[in-house]
């Protein structure tokens, strides 16, 4: 999830015209590092036992793993909140009112009494907020220059690409979500109505990008015409998973469809440096075409083999009774 927090405010800067501002990239990141500690403790705080659930043992969640207990885990929570307050200070006035709305969404996300996470079709609108504007409006801000409507048109398309990929992360959790009473979107709605808002989300959200990124070089063509086909590509996988009704293969496709989606934002990010460097077509096509090739081979490779085990998922796995063949008795 740093990663992808990391990758807007590389964007953000990028758009800005400053793609080599290593240095204010360094202080962002510092900031939106609190940040991420901040929404994960309310997230692992209000899911526990919903987490119990889907996710038992999982060494990723301190609290299921049995690595840190709720005081614990609160006091980082609200260090990590402090950090990012702290850290923002030193971008400017704008980061830290951005930061600061943030940090109440975020709650506000997780924690009673408002609980967006709950409350089905609001919960996606809500988590992008601070998922993608928060890093992206960082990044404009420490280029210091205005933020302009050419950046919100950007930021509208990433936003509901957003909103197309968060909407899929309920069908690994579908089971405790229902148990718990969390009505998500997928709970309320069914998988049909879920994966038909993810393409809407994905297709408008991609044609926004092209429409808030074109450049007019033919690198910005070719980089329009590479999105569009991992955009299209990603509508693919939806409608697989709409028509799926297995487990496995649900984890294979959603995994290949957020490959496409980081894809997307590098394939723009290359885009966004080649055009401020002025670097020559000769470079710079191969290099997007590459950056094509190894999205689409990976997203391929995702979809027939899937993700890699996680420790916790074999360790279960071992841990679990042997399930008798019926017709067949135990030696």
């Amino acid at each position: 999830m740093f990663v992808l927090f990391a990758s807007y405010a590389a964007l953000g800067i990028a758009q800005a015209g400053r793609p080599n501002a290593y240095l204010p990239l360094t202080g962002i990141l510092v900031t939106i590092a609190g940040f991420l500690i901040f929404s994960v403790a309310c997230n692992d705080l209000a899911d526990e036992a919903i987490d119990r659930v889907n996710l038992p043992g999982d060494r990723r969640r301190p609290l299921v793993g049995g690595d840190a207990s709720r005081t614990q885990l609160s006091t980082t929570g609200i260090i990590g909140a402090i950090a990012a307050l702290a850290a923002s200070a030193a971008l400017g006035w704008l980061a830290v009112l951005v930061v600061a709305v943030g940090l109440v969404l975020s709650a506000a996300y997780s924690l009673r009494p408002f609980r967006f996470a709950e409350r089905g079709v609001l919960a996606p609108l809500v988590l992008p907020a601070c998922y993608v504007a928060v890093p992206f409006l960082l990044g404009v801000d420490a280029a210091h220059r205005p933020v302009t409507s050419h950046d919100f048109v950007l930021l509208g398309g990433l936003y509901l690409g957003f909103i197309g990929r968060i909407v899929l992360k309920d069908f690994r959790d579908v089971r405790g979500d229902a148990l718990f009473g969390k009505r998500t979107f997928l709970v309320r709605h069914g998988r049909r109505a879920t994966c038909a808002l993810s393409m809407i989300c994905w297709s408008a959200g991609s044609l926004i990008i092209v429409i808030g990124s074109t450049r007019d070089t033919s690198e910005g063509l070719v980089a329009d015409a590479i999105l569009g086909v991992l955009a299209a590509c990603s509508v693919k996988l939806i409608n697989m998973l709409s028509h799926c009704s297995e487990h496995r293969r649900d984890e294979r496709l959603i995994s290949a469809i957020a490959i496409l989606g980081r894809g997307m934002i590098v394939v723009l990010l290359a885009e966004f440096s080649i055009y401020a460097k002025a670097v020559a077509p000769t470079l710079a096509l191969p290099l997007l075409l590459l950056l094509a090739l190894l999205t689409l081979s990976q997203t391929a490779a995702m979809v027939v083999y899937g993700p890699r085990p996680r420790r916790s998922d074999v360790d279960r796995l071992l841990s679990e009774e042997p399930t008798p063949v019926q017709g067949l008795s135990r030696a």
